[in-house]
């Protein structure tokens, strides 16, 4: 079988997410656990100018869902950004899952060479279709996923590489 852009993208996006689910369950329970407010996980950050916990959530979502729509040409469902609980943002998660599993596999395939142009910071970019899955949508997700994984880390949640990688499968 050969690689296209649906099965680049799609199915990793749905693993990598689920497992960041796993991650933001396992967060929930060392909450119960130990006994402290888990706003001290909702906003912590790792360094004064990144993004707090809940917005690495938020753009690892985001990530997923806009890559597939933008080289689809499909209409992303619009998240507020107003989670701030560790349920609200599985929440987020789970929202983002159940739209991705709308995305018919092959409105992506053959789009190798659409123009995707995106907004990245102040300006925007374009990028072919493949190079948009590959080199801005997929580490963008991963870059967001691994942030939150070393924010739980850091506080004292007991997760490991191996739940990174397979989530409860792990």
């Amino acid at each position: 079988m050969s690689i296209s852009l649906s099965t680049a993208s799609l199915p990793v996006f749905e693993k990598f997410l689920g497992n960041l689910r796993h991650l933001l369950t396992k967060a929930q329970a060392d909450v119960q656990a130990r006994g402290y407010d888990e706003q001290a996980l909702v906003q912590y950050r790792l360094a004064p100018d990144m993004l707090p916990f809940k917005a690495q959530i938020y753009i690892a979502c985001d990530a997923a869902k806009l890559c597939a729509a933008r080289v689809a040409g499909l209409e992303a469902p619009v998240f507020e950004n107003t989670e701030n609980t560790l349920e609200a943002l599985i929440g987020r998660i789970d929202r983002t899952l159940a739209w991705l599993k709308t995305v018919p596999p092959g409105a992506l395939d053959g789009l190798e060479d659409k123009q995707i142009t995106f907004p990245s910071g102040k300006t925007t970019r374009t990028l072919r279709g493949e190079d948009y899955v590959k080199n801005w949508a997929l580490p963008n997700m991963f870059f967001h996923i691994t942030t939150a994984y070393a924010i739980l880390r850091h506080n004292g949640v007991t997760i490991g590489k191996t739940e990174f990688l397979m989530g409860a499968g792990g």
